[in-house]
């Protein structure tokens, strides 16, 4: 598991712009969206994707999506602040504890 480039938009826009965490969790899946598609259509033309398997995944994560954005709108900023903040420690540790596993 890794901590990609959304992550760190959102703490940036959080932390250094002074943007509310629900307005920056939304600005970060905007991004994510143009590079969804383009990476769909260059695995669709290199046959890499199987169709059904992705039918199920992205229908599910539709119903996650939307679980979880009815979550995180009836959640007060501070509680989602910190929420999310223990997200990134929690994948910080697993991240930690990967490396030691490889080079001990």
């Amino acid at each position: 598991m890794e901590c990609g480039g959304g992550t760190i938009l959102i703490f940036l826009l959080t932390t250094l712009s002074a943007v509310d965490q629900h307005f920056a969790q939304g600005a970060n899946l905007i991004f994510f969206i143009p590079t969804c598609i383009v990476s769909i259509i260059m695995n669709l033309k290199n046959k890499n994707i199987n169709l059904r398997t992705s039918i199920v995944i992205m229908i599910s994560g539709v119903v996650g999506a939307i679980i979880g954005a009815t979550i995180s709108t009836n959640l007060e900023v501070n509680y989602l602040k910190k929420y999310f903040g223990f997200f990134l420690l929690l994948i910080a540790g697993f991240e930690i504890f990967e490396l030691l596993q490889k080079y001990w």
